[in-house]
């Protein structure tokens, strides 16, 4: 159902899932495909805040603090491995898998190997700031339209 603390969630986290892609962008090996990065990363935080940080709001300002860095995690944990399963396709239509098991799996591995491009300082202040900002945004969105 919808409700303003859904969709006060869903802007939330999309925003920053853009930010957080235009921050990670230059850590990326020159020449890299980005594709629709930002709009994907922005698709996944309406998603997520939708479906995760929306229904929780509600419980008081540390529940929203907590329910803000649940929604980022999550956010953070789908990303690596959406883009991971992206980049397994990109690879398997250049038939680089033998078979379909290998190609499952190295969609972890991708996402591991792009973890690591999350632990720049300026990213991290974003993913930490904007989950504590959301979750609290979405509990004043959640007490103030009922």
């Amino acid at each position: 159902m919808p409700t303003a603390n859904n969709l006060v969630a869903a802007l939330c986290l999309a925003i920053l899932g853009a930010v957080v892609s235009e921050l990670i962008k230059p850590q990326m090996p020159e020449g890299f495909n980005f594709g629709h990065f930002t709009l994907i990363s922005a698709g996944l935080g309406v998603w997520v805040g939708w479906k995760i940080m929306g229904p929780r709001a509600g419980k008081g300002t540390t529940m929203a603090i907590n329910n803000g860095i649940t929604g980022v995690i999550t956010l953070v944990i789908a990303g690596l491995l959406l883009f991971g399963a992206i980049e397994m396709l990109d690879r398997s239509l250049n038939r680089r898998y033998q078979d379909p098991i290998t190609a499952i799996q190295d969609i972890v591995s991708l996402a591991a190997d792009y973890s690591f491009t999350l632990l720049d300082t300026k990213v991290i202040t974003a993913l930490v700031v904007g989950a504590v900002l959301s979750g609290l945004i979405t509990e004043f969105a959640y007490r103030r339209w009922r």
